[in-house]
């Protein structure tokens, strides 16, 4: 059991940050899809840079962990009120019909939910949000008052 717990501390402290990742490091990798919006308790909160959803976020896990049970049931319960409080601001700030959950991450394996606003008799309502339809983009004008909104609502 001592040595189980030793490696356990050793794999979350040897993995804390990956240098490939976005969620980890932001800069070039993250502008890749998202745009940084704020800190939250135990996370950050990301603008999805493709919008066919208007008010498409991320939340994202601070440490490169892959899986929720990689983290403590106090950290697990800040993150899922990150996740809340995200959704709340989302809700007021765009008003959709429908707020879906998706935490995927086959290849990326950082802990990190996609909160994604359906409108009925939108694109994809009634079915399973794809993951990069690549539709919508905008321009600097329109994400910033998109964060704009999600900030005033947090």
């Amino acid at each position: 059991a001592e040595q189980k717990i030793r490696v356990t501390l050793y794999r979350r402290i040897a993995i804390m940050k990956d240098q490939n990742c976005g969620y980890c490091m932001r800069g070039e990798l993250l502008e890749k899809f998202g745009i940084f919006i704020c800190d939250l308790q135990v996370s950050s909160l990301i603008l999805f840079k493709e919008q066919s959803k208007p008010g498409r976020c991320i939340v994202a896990y601070k440490d490169h962990v892959s899986e929720i049970v990689d983290i403590s049931e106090e950290e697990r319960n800040l993150f899922m009120a990150d996740v809340a409080h995200a959704a709340a601001a989302i809700h007021k700030a765009f008003h959709p019909d429908k707020l879906n959950y998706g935490a995927y991450g086959d290849t990326g394996c950082h802990l990190h939910m996609h909160l994604c606003p359906k409108y009925e008799g939108g694109d994809e309502w009634g079915g399973t949000f794809q993951m990069n339809p690549g539709k919508v983009y905008l321009t600097e004008a329109e994400y910033e008052e998109m964060i704009r909104k999600i900030r005033e609502n947090l």
